[in-house]
């Protein structure tokens, strides 16, 4: 049972979800019964989320880079995600959750797109929990794409170049709307942050978990989430915690 004040959760909570194949090699079944079961906890988690009050959730789905991994592999997870918005949108939306799919979805095929736009749709005025699957995905990518804005914006004469700072940056992020993370769980033991929010995280809390994502569950998170509720968050400064405007 979750025993944390209401004011020490995190708003917004991040996932690199992580250890999918590596689960699944460890029990001699294929890589995508790692991916299948991969996605049920996702299910799980955002439940969880709604539970315990969290506003936004955002899961590190598919990256710009994944494209790389085998065609079969590639295949199976896109075809994942394609059940995933058909199965989940009229259960997303009866919860009370909004869907958003961030990353450049000019990458992914029509048929993906489509029913990306048909769940965000449906589930556009939902308020209880934001939840963001980033898909095609890259934190590098996001800022280009958010620099290029931005600079398309002072060629036509909207901006001047010294009206540009870090919040007028955040304000052309894929996230432009919503609270930076305030904890970020890796699971699948690696320390490294695979180019996930690079920009939003710059005080985030990171959370490291050798548990492969498929056995990721409620303790799990029960337990980062307690771990996140006892440490003192500075933003930089050297006193007590100051809730900042994006924080």
């Amino acid at each position: 049972m979750l025993k944390i004040p209401k004011d020490k959760l995190p708003r917004h909570l991040a996932i690199i979800m992580d250890g999918n194949g590596r689960w699944a090699k460890r029990r001699g079944l294929p890589r995508s019964e790692g991916h299948r079961v991969g996605m049920e906890k996702v299910r799980e988690m955002g439940r969880l989320c709604l539970d315990f009050g969290i506003k936004v959730l955002t899961v590190y789905a598919f990256s710009c880079q994944n494209w790389k991994r085998p065609k079969e592999e590639v295949d199976f997870l896109m075809s994942t995600f394609e059940r995933y918005l058909d199965e989940e949108a009229d259960d997303l939306n009866e919860r009370g959750i909004q869907l958003r799919v961030i990353g450049r979805k000019e990458g992914l095929s029509p048929e993906l797109r489509r029913r990306i736009k048909a769940a965000m749709e449906l589930t556009r005025r939902n308020r209880k929990l934001i939840f963001n699957l980033a898909l095609n995905y890259g934190g590098q990518e996001e800022i280009v794409d958010a620099v290029r804005t931005i600079a398309e914006k002072v060629k036509r004469g909207e901006l001047s170049p010294d009206q540009i700072n870090v919040d007028l940056l955040s304000q052309h992020l894929y996230t432009a709307d919503l609270p930076y993370p305030d904890l970020l769980i890796r699971t699948g033991g690696e320390y490294r942050l695979s180019n996930f929010l690079l920009y939003q995280i710059a005080y985030t809390e990171l959370w490291i978990t050798p548990t492969f994502w498929p056995d990721f569950g409620k303790e799990q998170l029960i337990q980062a989430l307690e771990e996140y509720a006892r440490r003192e968050r500075r933003f930089g400064g050297l006193g007590p915690s100051v809730e900042t405007g994006r924080s």
